[in-house]
């Protein structure tokens, strides 16, 4: 049913229309062809107010009054919207549906003059023709605590970041920033890689022995000695136990046989989302929120124009709505079958706090757009998120998958020995979505364990002891940064994607081996930071300080309150550090190669992308060029070496060091094997963990498993 139209006189003319107010131009193109005749839609672009840049812009004297400026370049936006606001019989602010889209309403309220208790705000968590329609039946007036909490971050933020930011500036070098959640991340990274520096590696055996019973064979390794878990730190202690083995008597001490059900994985969070992006497709997550925020605002598709395909992208419930649960339901009984559907749906709770329930888990549309009828629509790292989310979300609604295992424990003298198998007996969700762990969907038969039983003697056929030492904790990844984050409350999901963008700008980290590696002005900031402002960069007080500027949100705490407490321990370290924060010079790295442009010896400087090669005389002389990383690899076309070298956007390619004389070019690193079949050089390539040497030449195909 149409919503009925207002119609009212307006200097001389009938207005029936009505504007509705989005963020982004993309969004409005979507809902403007659910919503026809009778409407404008219009964009804000974004925030239409912030604070100020170049001052402070936050009265503390005056309660924390802050002072909102319209944002440079918004003008011919605000004067177009002001226009359409007079002409139109009811305007209805429809930006995001959380607290940044709750605010950018509140602001475009004020520079409009709207009356924000009238019901003008519309929300929804998908942008399809049913979910716009519902929204514009049940508009509501702005919610002030959802106001006051974005509020409430965005002048601590800028406490924060503009009273510490000019210390460092002074104190170490121009340009730097510290931030409430990215000093946190920043913290972790150093400590991580400390913690790797200080590391000091221990020995350990492992005992594998080869058992026999009859034409059966089958592995297992040592569990216990005497009833306690081996400790084998030696060579010599692992030989012993070898000669012990070899003439010791084994024999079953148990058979078991049992099922082992998986369950599926609940539907995607903004951090879920980022953090399985990072592993299975290598999208950064600023890459995945990117990609996220299209599939949501509204993508082309045939038979159907432009239409949303996921939900909201900002969330961190697990709630899903009871149509899409009964969609899905049908999807998985129809297409894949009723053994997969429970008899149940299932449903997910968190147990974060302050979860806003109100919003869904992210989520296809509609389960029946498949991945596979958007393939001539989207573009591929748009339908490959899509995929993703598609099938998590689906395989979230389906029965578990079922393992058939085994186990045997075999003793000998005070020895036990263990082996399991496992092999996947029902599918389940994997049939939809299995990770690199569960995709196989049987083991190879002689990795199964023969049909023994308890009693039956075994023959010691080989005995392997295995040396191994213990490694250091492995440097962040994005995806398990995000995950440490999340755990810690630090920040909230939304948040990550620009904070690691920030560490990596100010140079305080790079990126290596696709893991952070922080850089020594990266130490040298956290370490300040510790000395002067211990609460700022504490993981606890960060994360209580969340959990506070959550309830802002639900009106337990009142927001200018909040700010008054932290100002008032954060003012004197600030004027502490003024005071007795020492000049702090940056080491650099001087290097053997000479400035062709002014004759110095070059030194080695860190940029988001990585080190580099700077002249020491900035800024009078501006000369770079990249630090060149030879592999080891001679150039099959011509006997140069083979660099590193890295593109305009960061990423890492292969090439010859007489370029451009040379122009050979890889994407992988090469290797010094050249292809058997072909004769051309072998790279390396990785995938779900694992390394290949595959030939150069796509046409020849030749792939050798290291």
């Amino acid at each position: 049913m149409e919503v009925m139209l207002e119609i009212f006189k307006f200097g001389g003319a009938y207005l029936a229309n009505k504007l509705v107010i989005v963020e982004s131009p993309a969004k409005a193109r979507t809902i403007k062809k659910f919503l026809g005749r009778g409407y404008t839609v219009e964009a804000s672009a974004g925030h239409v107010r912030d604070l100020p840049k170049s001052q402070f812009g936050v009265d503390i004297e005056n309660n924390f009054e802050p002072k909102y400026i319209t944002i440079r370049g918004k003008g011919k936006i605000i004067s177009n919207l002001r226009a359409q606001a007079k002409k139109a019989g009811k305007v209805y602010l429809a930006t995001d549906p959380d607290r940044e889209g709750e605010a950018i309403s509140w602001h475009l309220a004020h520079l409009l003059k709207i009356d924000q208790n009238e019901p003008i705000r519309i929300v929804f968590h998908e942008i399809t023709k049913d979910a716009i329609k519902k929204s514009l039946k049940s508009p509501r007036s702005i919610d002030q605590e959802l106001v006051d909490a974005q509020q409430a971050r965005r002048i601590l933020d800028r406490i924060v970041g503009y009273e510490i930011s000019p210390i460092l500036w002074q104190k170490v070098k121009k340009g730097l920033s510290a931030g409430r959640v990215q000093s946190v991340a920043l913290r972790l990274i150093c400590e991580r890689e400390r913690e790797i520096e200080e590391f000091e590696p221990e020995e350990y055996w492992s005992i594998h022995t080869q058992f026999a019973s009859g034409q059966d064979q089958f592995e297992a390794e040592l569990a216990k000695i005497a009833g306690r878990k081996p400790a084998i730190s030696s060579e010599e202690e692992a030989n012993e136990l070898v000669q012990r083995i070899k003439k010791a008597a084994f024999t079953v001490a148990k058979a078991e046989k049992s099922q082992r059900r998986k369950n599926p994985l609940p539907p995607f969070t903004t951090s879920t989302l980022q953090q399985e992006a990072s592993k299975r497709l290598n999208f950064s997550a600023r890459k995945t929120m990117r990609l996220a925020q299209d599939l949501y605002e509204g993508m082309d598709v045939p038979g159907e124009g432009r239409v949303g395909l996921v939900t909201y992208i900002r969330t961190d419930s697990l709630r899903v709505a009871d149509e899409a649960i009964k969609s899905v339901r049908e999807y998985i009984a129809g297409e894949l079958g009723q053994e997969y559907l429970p008899a149940k749906p299932n449903y997910y709770k968190t147990n974060k706090k302050n979860v806003q329930e109100a919003h869904e888990a992210i989520r296809p549309t509609s389960p029946f757009r498949t991945p596979e009828s958007l393939k001539g629509a989207l573009k591929r790292d748009h339908l490959r998120l899509y995929r993703l989310i598609w099938e998590r979300f689906v395989a979230s609604q389906m029965v578990p998958a079922v393992y058939d295992t085994q186990k045997l424990e075999i003793i000998g003298d005070d020895l036990l020995f263990t082996a399991t198998s496992s092999r996947l007996a029902f599918a389940g969700f994997l049939k939809v979505y299995g990770d690199q762990d569960h995709q196989a969907q049987a083991e190879p038969q002689h990795a199964r364990l023969p049909e023994l039983q308890a009693g039956t003697p075994l023959t010691v056929k080989e005995v392997h002891p295995k040396q191994h030492f213990t490694q250091p904790p492995a440097r962040y990844t994005e995806a398990q940064l995000v995950k440490t984050l999340e755990e810690l409350g630090i920040g909230r999901p939304s948040t990550y994607a620009p904070t690691i963008e920030t560490i990596r700008s100010r140079g305080y980290v790079v990126m290596e081996n696709k893991t952070f590696q922080p850089t020594e002005l990266g130490f040298i900031v956290v370490d300040l930071l510790k000395e002067f402002f211990p609460e700022i960069i504490d993981t606890e007080f960060t994360a209580e300080l969340e959990e506070k500027l959550d309830l802002v949100e639900t009106g337990e705490i009142d927001w200018r309150k909040l700010l008054a407490d932290f100002y008032k321990s954060f003012e004197p370290q600030v004027e502490k550090a003024k005071a007795e924060m020492e000049k702090v010079e940056v080491p650099e790295e001087v290097t053997d190669e000479v400035c062709e442009v002014c004759g110095r010896n070059m030194v080695i400087k860190h940029g988001r992308y990585g080190k580099f090669l700077a002249c020491p005389g900035f800024p009078e002389c501006r000369n770079t060029k990249p630090l060149v990383k030879e592999v080891g690899v001679k150039c099959p076309q011509c006997g140069g070496e083979i660099v590193e070298r890295r593109s305009k956007k960061g990423k890492v390619f292969y090439g010859c060091s007489n370029y451009p004389e040379c122009d050979f070019v890889s994407w992988y690193e090469p290797s010094s094997e050249t292809c058997p079949e072909c004769g051309k050089i072998l790279v390396k390539k990785r995938r779900k963990g694992k390394e290949s040497l595959v030939c150069i030449d796509n046409h020849c195909g030749y792939k050798k498993d290291e």
